[in-house]
């Protein structure tokens, strides 16, 4: 399989198991810290020096003021993951991390379209806003935006749905997660 000095053509597929770039295992981190300036850049640091492309991140109050929750997504392998909650255990301001379970955790997203919408396709586009439970929270004689709350594929699901109107722009909050049941943060 594409032996160095060959001239063998590897799939697209094939170079990314390789290089280990993708894993189909999504992660979702919840990470308590202490509401602190610069606890966000150390822990995004320690991501980026590992390597690792974040590709949601979410930062808000929790119940306390003096805490923040970090919801992190990302793609890794399960033993780089491991290495990098132990790094992160180990930064001062950091109070708690989970790796959610992607069975037993509750994530959305909120995300906010402006879409060209003028005449005919108004209607069509208002439909597909309705079947989405999306929101119109702006319209004009050129365009609406829709608010749409709910799973990462439901957003993406909608914003392929549209974008054939004209997606004018777009603006997504990343995933904000929590873990079913009682008790646990």
């Amino acid at each position: 399989m594409g032996e160095p000095g060959t001239k063998e053509v590897l799939s697209l597929d094939e170079l990314e198991a390789v290089a280990g770039l993708r894993t189909g295992r999504k992660h979702v981190l919840s990470i308590l810290v202490e509401n602190k300036p610069g606890v966000l850049t150390r822990i995004a640091g320690l991501f980026a020096r590992r390597g690792f492309n974040i590709d949601t991140l979410a930062v808000g109050p929790t119940d306390d003021e003096r805490i923040s929750r970090i919801t992190l997504t990302l793609d890794g392998a399960l033993h780089p993951i491991d290495q990098v909650t132990k790094q992160l255990h180990k930064l001062i301001n950091v109070l708690k991390i989970r790796d959610l379970e992607p069975r037993e955790t509750l994530a959305r997203e909120l995300a906010m379209f402006k879409v060209s919408a003028d005449g005919a396709s108004r209607a069509e586009v208002m439909q597909i806003c309705e079947i989405f439970r999306g929101k119109v929270v702006d319209v004009t004689k050129r365009s609406v935006v829709i608010e749409l709350t709910g799973t990462c594929d439901k957003v993406d699901a909608f914003e392929q749905l549209v974008r054939p109107f004209g997606l004018i722009e777009m603006a997504r909050t990343g995933e904000i997660a929590i873990a079913r049941g009682r008790g646990e943060t």
